[in-house]
């Protein structure tokens, strides 16, 4: 029996030795379940962002890192864009995965990181939806042009963002809700390392402290924005860079396009020399950018998480450097400030992949959520790219009957914020015309049906008659329909103007108007009124002061106003007979002492005298720690004022857009019989051209809009004046670059220069398609201004082809851009593919057969 059981013994050990041995022998076994519990843990989530990197002047090709990494090692997009080529816009629509008239940030000033931007929208950026679902999320970098880190914005777990605009030196970040100065030490302060080794740290923390739960973190480098100061190491690389040349390169001036590109001549020699220093700059900065790509790359792997990690590498918009003259910037919307950078790596992304789909900036917010498994909330107007990626079957691969992917191939560039009915006054607007002539207008006019029937229609003004030479004319109706219209026009106006039911205007007693005898009269005694004082004593104003200084009393003599504010008042001594010429400085800026009549108290501890000087407490001068803590002081009293200044702003804006309805009180009301029969009869004889209608429109809000931009026209000249600023012009974004700009080598030594990179009337509505046929730019600029270029046939947008297109073509993408300009979600922001010259249905969600009128030419 006992060797029964040592027998058996020995075959159960035989055995499980075998099977320890398959084990070690079956290693690839043991790894595929290692990696499909490893699956079971929700992907990583990595987006480095690059702020200004352009596609078209070639900056990647210097990111040899980035590339290899990214481009070699995971899927390109090679049509991928912004819908608004600008810094705060972008990154807001980045955030949010909605366009800017969603989102309601316009520019990098108004709304950018408002009270606004932070009550609606910032609570809705996909940081929101990742951190409420477990993810650990993390920012390091730029955020918005005007976050002034008095907030952690929600969502966002740990949180390093920089201040206000990109800097590499003496920046303050917020660190989680603590504001950190740095200065111009490389080693501890250069923006692009320091945001790089933080996001590495955290994500090593995290994944050694919470293993099981999935990080998401954003690295947003400030490069290659200006000011462009590169790494020493890495200050002399690229001494002849010209990729930047392309033909469009000082392509100046351009009479086809819009304003500002007429406006804009050859460069200068001095313009040319800076684009050539400003390219090398900007390359030498992507070079920092380029190493901590690689080091966040290395830190994945040294993780384990490389294989379980989506990173997604892109820029804010694209940038122009001396293309069509414009010495630098971006706002353009041509292909070099819209095309960006894109590379997505990670699970089940087949390496080396190119995809020609459209994708916009409005794509990263759902296609982060795509990844962490969450749906697409239904006001996001983007989509997930993540089906894009996913590879095709082995056996759907060679199907020749296969159905492609189903994606957009049109989308909205848009910047600016609404169009503007101006007044026919400014040249600009001659210039700004190229739409039909006045026959072909009047021919789409008639074809309306309001104007097609002989004044048979209720209040019909107009009537379409074709003359005897065949022409069609626009002619007035005339007949027993006008008098209709003038007793209904009477009795809306009134019961619009004078009807005692309505609520009135409160404009005084207007009924009485006294005679010029009786004017001159009230006249003479107002002023009499004012020159006459009650004699109280309290009233009259105080003639000397008396002051004890330093154990003696001073008589202080206030009336002496006419003397300059530099020399000292005549002091009297009551009770000594010592000087005190010696210690009148000290005396003025003693906390006791009494300042000038025409001094203003700035704090508690310091005044601004009638000369200009500051006079600070004897205190402030002496301690260091007093004077560190008042200037402290003084800069939070700085920051709140200026957010409560940005508040100010906010609900001045508010009031423009919401007047109540305004009565003009300069009308005579005693006659209240008489003279509204009169206005009634001359306002029946006086009806508009249909032409002319649209300019008669303006109403009250837009006047009031165009006298408050005069005024703020006024002021902006009047501090440049002050400043001695002979650079900036009225209605153009200008800079002026100097010997100083750059603080980093190569330094610029050829002098300052002044040049304007965009208008204010630079506002667009633009739509970018690319298909198997079409690969075209339709822009209507708020001028009115029409421009259209085919990329098959011109890839540089050298040439405005908007007068070889044919009518019926403009109609119909005017029609699909304003459909664009006003879709709200996923499902109304991406139209699917269509014929533009067919104007058949492919499955798009517009078509031109519907019944609608033809586009009457821009009418805002």
């Amino acid at each position: 029996m006992k060797c029964f059981c040592f027998a058996l013994f020995l075959v159960l050990f035989i055995i499980k030795l075998q099977r320890c041995d398959g084990l070690t022998t079956r290693g690839q076994g043991l790894k595929g379940r290692v990696q499909r519990d490893r699956r079971n843990i929700r992907p990583n989530i990595i987006l480095i962002l690059t702020d200004d990197q352009d596609v078209e002047l070639g900056s990647m090709q210097v990111m040899n890192k980035t590339r290899k990494i990214m481009e070699q090692g995971g899927a390109s997009f090679t049509n991928a864009f912004v819908s608004t080529p600008m810094c705060c816009p972008s990154r807001s629509s980045m955030l949010t995965g909605k366009y800017v008239h969603n989102h309601n940030t316009y520019t990098n000033n108004e709304n950018c990181s408002s009270p606004s931007w932070q009550a609606q929208h910032e609570p809705r950026s996909f940081a929101v939806y990742l951190n409420n679902t477990g993810y650990r999320t993390a920012f390091f970098g730029k955020y918005l042009n005007e976050y002034n880190g008095s907030y952690i914005p929600p969502g966002w777990r740990e949180w390093v963002g920089l201040i206000k605009n990109s800097r590499f030196y003496n920046y303050t970040v917020c660190r989680n809700g603590y504001k950190e100065k740095h200065g111009s030490d490389y080693a501890k302060d250069y923006f692009t390392d320091l945001i790089t080794n933080d996001s590495i740290n955290y994500f090593r923390i995290s994944k050694r402290m919470y293993p099981h739960r999935p990080v998401m973190m954003v690295i947003s480098h400030a490069a290659p924005h200006g000011p462009e100061d590169s790494a020493p190491q890495f200050s002399e690389h690229f001494p002849n860079a010209s990729q930047h040349i392309t033909p469009s390169y000082n392509y100046a001036p351009n009479m086809d396009k819009h304003w500002i590109m007429q406006y804009t001549g050859p460069m200068r020699p001095i313009n040319m020399e800076f684009t050539n220093f400003l390219h090398r700059k900007r390359l030498q900065t992507l070079l920092s950018v380029d190493d901590s790509v690689e080091k966040v790359y290395e830190m994945l792997v040294e993780t384990g998480e490389l294989d379980n990690t989506y990173v997604i590498y892109t820029a804010d918009h694209g940038y122009h450097i001396g293309q069509f003259g414009l010495v630098k910037g971006k706002s353009m919307p041509y292909d070099f400030d819209i095309r960006v950078p894109f590379f997505v790596r990670g699970p089940n992304i087949e390496p080396g992949s190119i995809h020609p789909h459209m994708i916009l900036n409005i794509d990263l917010a759902p296609t982060i959520l795509d990844i962490a498994g969450l749906d697409t909330p239904p006001d996001m107007d983007g989509k997930s790219i993540l089906k894009l990626l996913e590879p095709e079957k082995t056996e759907n691969r060679f199907r020749s009957n296969r159905k492609p992917k189903v994606w957009r191939d049109t989308i909205l560039v848009e910047r600016g914020k609404f169009l503007r009915k101006k007044e026919e006054s400014s040249n600009n607007n001659k210039q700004q015309s190229n739409n039909l002539p006045k026959y072909e207008r009047v021919k789409e006019l008639c074809q309306q049906a309001k104007y097609q029937t002989a004044c048979e229609q209720p209040g019909q003004k107009w009537q379409c008659i074709e003359d005897t030479s065949g022409k069609l004319r626009i002619h007035k109706c005339k007949g027993s329909l006008k008098v209709s219209a003038k007793r209904k026009r009477t009795r809306s106006l009134r019961s619009r103007g004078y009807s005692s039911k309505e609520k009135e205007c409160d404009c005084g007693k207007t009924d009485y108007k006294p005679a010029r005898g009786e004017r001159r009269n009230q006249r003479q005694l107002s002023q009499t009124n004012q020159r006459y004082k009650p004699r109280f004593v309290h009233t009259r104003p105080t003639r000397s002061l008396s002051v004890e200084f330093e154990g003696q009393v001073y008589d202080i003599n206030l009336e002496e106003e006419a003397q300059p504010a530099y020399e000292t008042r005549n002091i009297s001594k009551r009770h000594y007979d010592l000087e005190v010429e010696e210690d009148l400085e000290e005396m003025l800026a003693d906390d006791n002492a009494v300042g000038q009549p025409s001094s203003v108290k700035v704090t508690h501890k310091c005044y601004i005298l009638a000369n200009d000087t500051v006079h600070c407490e004897r205190e402030i001068y002496q301690s260091s720690r007093a004077w560190r803590n008042h200037k402290s002081y003084i800069a939070l009293e700085i920051e709140a004022l200026q957010d409560k200044i940005k508040n100010l702003r906010e609900v001045r804006g508010h009031l423009k857009r919401r007047r109540p309805d305004e009565c003009d009180c300069s009308k005579s009301y005693f006659n209240k019989e008489k003279a509204p029969r009169n206005k009634e009869r001359k306002k029946s004889n006086h009806r508009l051209h249909p032409f002319k209608e649209a300019v008669q429109e303006v109403d009250g809000k837009v006047q009031n809009f165009n006298e408050s931009r005069r005024k703020k026209k006024e002021r902006k000249q009047k501090k440049r004046l002050k400043k001695g600023d002979d650079c900036s012009l009225p209605g153009l974004t200008c800079f002026t670059h100097d010997n100083d700009h750059w603080q980093t080598a190569p330094f610029w030594n050829l002098g300052s220069f002044c040049a304007c990179t965009s208008a204010n009337n630079n506002t667009y509505w633009c739509l970018r398609t690319i298909n198997d046929t079409h690969n075209i730019l339709f822009c209507e600029f708020a001028t009115g201004f029409l421009e259209y270029f085919d990329m098959n046939n011109d890839p540089y947008q050298l040439t405005n082809a908007v007068h070889t297109v044919d009518r019926e073509v403009l109609n119909e993408l005017h029609l699909q851009l304003m459909e664009l300009r006003s879709c709200r979600g996923h499902r109304q922001c991406n139209p699917r593919s269509r014929g533009l010259e067919t104007g058949n249905k492919d499955g798009g969600s517009y078509d031109p057969h519907r019944g609608e009128q033809l586009w009457n030419g821009w009418e805002g």
